[in-house]
């Protein structure tokens, strides 16, 4: 089994808060690591709500089950109860316990009208994304504990890369099941099953919607538009729905963990709700499905690939920020002059690394242009500029500069 990096930030939560929340898409691992974390434990009772009879039990009677439950417990696939959250709100009132429970949600359970704010300030919440590069090396990412060192990024040295490698790993993706797999068409029909199994199961659990193909078709205008900012009356046009509906259909890919929003930075705290925002895909391969791309036309056709590595490259980010001890938010930038930059990473202080994304093997001076105007722009706060690319060679590009291969992300 491949170690999860998240394992340790959980079993650290449930040292310290009643409640942690693990929360992902289905079939990213949660079960088998929250079994792990069981087995580690030794004293956790396990319950499935993807078993009909204790689904049954918990929503018969929810104050009851929570009640006679014995403590501490995992409770997986839990927002098909959202009935018991109070229920568990008042248990941990009247026993405020550190590892109390342990929740698993395929659906972000903070999104869900029922819960509210009914659990804060006695959970802990954590992501558990498809497969890092890194958990797939069985190695410890550190690319965020490097690029916000004020230090240069080392410079001079090679690290093996190829744009065919970064494209047959984002081919892959991260899902546990279909990353085994051999064939790619044992691959394609894994997906096939899994994108149906939500469209006509979770998403008609969370909301009754009109038209299930809407929503598919939803999905794959996304995923080619992966990147781009989105533009909800464009796409309202495009897909044939209204601006209060196509909002509520994106609002479930968001709680299903399908799509992420990357919002806008600005150095106006304030103002960066209201600055549009980027979509993407949560996986690659699933991104690829929808689009029905194959390995062949993937490698064959360079017009695809930009979206799709640029893609990659905010998923492997996100995933490590999910199980670093580095506060970091992502964003991505544009400003009225439409200088843009890829991807913002802020951190706690408001230290700023700036990345741009580029799926060619050799760099120019154009490529930096957006990295300079923001450092330009932001000052002191400003840590590192950084072309990722598919050449090999890190690369000194003027002070706070540097070109790096996309490999950096895990390899270094």
């Amino acid at each position: 089994m491949i170690k999860r990096h998240l394992e340790s930030k959980i079993l650290e939560a449930l040292d310290y808060m009643p409640i942690v929340l693990l929360r992902g898409a289905r079939q990213t691992g949660k079960t088998t690591l929250a079994k792990s974390i069981c087995s580690l434990k030794k004293n956790y009772t396990y319950l499935s709500f993807d078993h009909l009879p204790t689904l049954v039990s918990a929503k018969n009677d929810p104050i009851t089950f929570i009640e006679r439950l014995e403590k501490p417990v995992i409770l997986d696939e839990i927002q098909r109860v959202p009935e018991l959250f109070l229920p568990i709100k008042s248990d941990v009132d009247a026993h405020r316990l550190p590892g109390r429970y342990f929740l698993t949600g395929s659906a972000d359970p903070l999104l869900l009208p029922q819960l509210g704010d009914s659990l804060a300030g006695r959970m802990r919440l954590l992501t558990l994304w498809p497969f890092s590069q890194g958990e797939i090396e069985g190695r410890r990412e550190t690319f965020l504990e490097r690029a916000f060192k004020a230090a240069p990024l080392p410079t001079g040295a090679t690290t093996e890369c190829s744009r065919d490698e970064i494209l047959t790993r984002a081919l892959r993706g991260g899902y546990p099941t279909p990353f085994t797999m051999s064939l790619e068409k044992q691959r394609h029909d894994w997906f096939n099953d899994y994108v149906s199994l939500i469209l006509q199961k979770d998403i008609l659990d969370l909301s009754k919607i009109e038209n299930v193909t809407q929503m598919s078709n939803l999905l794959t205008l996304l995923a080619a538009r992966a990147g781009a900012l989105l533009n909800m009356e464009e796409l309202s046009r495009s897909i044939k729905l209204n601006a209060v509906t196509l909002h509520r259909y994106v609002d479930l890919l968001k709680m299903l963990f399908l799509v992420h929003m990357l919002p806008a930075w600005h150095s106006n705290i304030g103002k960066r709700i209201v600055k549009s925002h980027k979509s993407y895909l949560c996986d690659t391969a699933l991104q690829l499905f929808m689009l029905n791309i194959d390995h062949d036309r993937l490698l064959k056709d360079q017009n695809l690939t930009g979206n799709i590595i640029e893609n990659f490259v905010v998923l492997e980010l996100l995933k490590q920020i999910s199980f670093s001890d580095l506060s970091v938010q992502l964003f991505h930038y544009r400003d009225y002059k439409q200088t843009e930059v890829d991807i913002i990473l802020e951190g706690p202080g408001g230290d700023l690394v700036a990345i741009e994304v580029k799926g060619s093997q050799t760099i120019s001076a154009d490529d930096f242009k957006g990295l300079k105007k923001f450092k330009e722009s932001t000052g002191k706060k400003f840590i590192n500029g950084i072309v990722l690319y598919t050449g090999s060679t890190h690369l000194p590009w003027g002070n706070k500069l540097t070109a790096c291969p996309i490999t950096s992300l895990w390899k270094c």
